[in-house]
């Protein structure tokens, strides 16, 4: 179950990396000496967790391999906590009722001098599908700690409720010697016959 959820984040990550590159939003401006200039910010310039986010569940897919238990728990809260950020970061987006000042700002333009703006979702939509696919990979690591929990319990050692047996009180010479003889050495009544 680890290897999809490292899968899931492998895939997060680069959806995140694709998302970043991508143009989020396009400003037209005009400073009255030359043509109308065209600038297209990109999500790492938009939404600049974007990179940083992407690294997080790249390093939290390859740490899945190293910790179990509690640790691994504790990785799937962070993974989940970064898929909500990056849900937020996509849905922003939709959300903001105008982009122009922050665009302007971004873009090193004077509000005076925009024209337009238009938003491009496609990059919004991709970060929105690798927060979702992170937080599933955080809910398969969460099961994952929780099985492997339950198979380490099942290999424990048990104290022993009984005195030990004559067959568990022989030495390893002993039990070669019964068996030579023809004799069961877990079943003293047994004389081989």
């Amino acid at each position: 179950m680890i290897r999809i959820a490292q899968l899931l984040l492998i895939l997060a990550a680069a959806g995140l990396w694709a998302a970043s590159r991508m143009t989020w939003v396009q400003i037209s401006s005009f400073d009255g000496l030359g043509q109308p200039k065209t600038t297209d910010l990109s999500g790492s310039t938009w939404s600049t967790a974007l990179v940083p986010l992407a690294l997080l569940i790249l390093a939290a897919a390859v740490a899945a391999l190293a910790v179990r238990g509690w640790p691994l728990r504790i990785l799937a809260v962070l993974v989940a906590a970064a898929s909500a950020g990056m849900g937020y970061l996509a849905i922003s987006l939709w959300v903001v009722a105008d982009v122009a000042v922050r665009a302007a700002r971004l873009a090193e333009v004077p509000v005076a001098d925009l024209l337009d703006t238009q938003r491009d979702y496609v990059g919004a939509v991709i970060t929105l599908i690798a927060a979702a696919l992170s937080l599933v990979g955080a809910v398969v690591m969460m099961r994952s700690a929780a099985r492997g929990r339950a198979e380490t319990a099942r290999y424990t050692r048990r104290p022993a409720a009984e005195a030990p047996t004559e067959a568990s009180a022989m030495s390893e010479r002993m039990i070669w010697d019964a068996l030579d003889e023809g004799r069961d050495p877990t079943n003293p009544d047994n004389k081989g016959r």
